[in-house]
């Protein structure tokens, strides 16, 4: 009967009350929260909403492909244009404001996560490691070599890898003496989980950047840094989001410095020197 409805067209709302009847027990329990938490379930994980309303994380994905969705993330998709529609309507916030109190709050939420007992075991890890491998893809990716480049010039041997392919073949390079840390916000990145597990396989030591705990990568980590960014499916890359990883990057990087301020002092000069011969 709904099989030729445009979901890009419908209000999600009136879909899941059109299907009300045919939902089980369980499926009703999703109907019922996520209809009195629609903005916060647009930022939650497949597993968050499961654990929220006590079922399995297959009701979710069936639940969702009754409604006519492929899976979870084409629901919240469809969830995030509706309430980007709604907010147009009732906002009148300015788009500079909005922007400059979204990054505020992303710092502020992320500050207010910082576990200082996994901060410094991170610290110590890649203060240990022989060398120290990043994986991320797209803005995630972007955060990485952010990292790459600042502890490149305090002297740690440290690669950012953006290519998935590229992904798997370092991690079945790594070993014992190897950090890998892996930035990703959802958590969920296939591509970033795949090499990971290879990268634990291998025995290397993997530190996680992410929004949530309870992830894919959250279960093949040693250490999660948790960060805050509220990312609809609509603001995927946004600035907004690596202002939270790269405040995380910058506790490590500033972390790592002060426990070698000497040593990283002395590279420092010495890549400026470097630098300047490279400037008229």
């Amino acid at each position: 009967m709904f099989e030729n409805i445009n979901r890009t067209t419908i209000d999600l709302t009136i879909l899941m009350e059109q299907h009300k009847n045919t939902f089980t027990k369980s499926e009703r329990k999703l109907y019922t929260y996520i209809k009195n938490n629609l903005d916060q379930i647009v930022y939650q994980s497949l597993t968050e909403l499961a654990n929220a309303c006590h079922v399995g994380e297959a009701t979710v994905l069936r639940f969702c492909r009754k409604l006519g969705y492929k899976g979870y993330q084409g629901f919240k998709l469809a969830l995030a244009r509706e309430i980007s529609m709604r907010d147009q309507q009732l906002n009148d916030e300015t788009y500079i404001d909005k922007v400059r109190n979204n990054m505020v709050q992303a710092v502020d939420d992320t500050y207010k996560l910082v576990d200082d007992e996994q901060l410094q075991r991170a610290i110590d890890k890649i203060d240990q490691a022989t060398n120290v491998v990043v994986f991320g893809v797209s803005s995630s990716g972007i955060a990485g070599l952010d990292m790459q480049n600042r502890l490149m010039r305090i002297g740690v041997n440290i690669e950012t890898i953006t290519d998935s392919h590229n992904q798997v073949l370092r991690a079945n390079s790594v070993n014992k003496d190897t950090v890998v840390i892996a930035i990703s916000l959802t958590g969920s990145t296939k591509d970033i989980i795949d090499a990971v597990e290879t990268s634990k396989d291998n025995g290397a030591t993997v530190i996680a950047i992410t929004n949530y705990t309870e992830s894919p990568l959250s279960k093949y980590a040693d250490i999660v840094l948790l960060t805050s960014a509220k990312e609809n499916p609509l603001d995927s890359g946004s600035l907004v989001s690596k202002i939270s990883q790269l405040f995380v990057i910058d506790l490590l990087c500033t972390g790592i410095t002060m426990r070698n301020y000497e040593d990283a002092k002395k590279t420092k000069e010495r890549i400026a020197q470097t630098i300047s011969n490279k400037l008229y």
